[in-house]
């Protein structure tokens, strides 16, 4: 099986900064996708950003220009640059990988979330 931890999460004032990160752990053969999710309270989870193995990236249209995804395939680690926060970024940032296993299956992990609370 494999295992995301993320890290880096904590209250911040708005216009601050924060870096997140998830490291993937376990029977690894390729990590695909590399994605950040983020759930408010009494919202949806949505899509932040992702950043393909080849290095293509894409992100919401809310944080476009404030956030930067980025990855480290040697660490097997996807790190997720906060700037310019604002208070509607308050939400559980959750770490997604697309993996191949050893003998090709294919799965889609989930790590355990960490809190981003911008706020005075």
């Amino acid at each position: 099986q494999v295992q995301l931890v993320e890290s880096g999460g904590g209250l911040v004032q708005p216009g601050g900064s924060l870096r997140l990160s998830c490291t993937a752990s376990g029977s690894i053969l390729r990590i695909e996708t590399m994605s950040w999710y983020r759930q408010a309270p009494g919202k949806e989870r949505e899509l932040v950003a992702f950043i393909t193995s080849g290095g293509t990236i894409s992100y919401a249209d809310s944080v476009k220009g404030r956030f930067t995804i980025s990855r480290d395939n040697a660490k097997n680690t996807a790190y997720l640059q906060l700037n310019s926060l604002k208070p509607e970024d308050t939400a559980v940032y959750y770490c997604n990988a697309n993996v191949f296993l050893p003998g090709g299956t294919f799965i889609s992990s989930w790590g355990q979330g960490t809190q981003v609370t911008v706020s005075s």
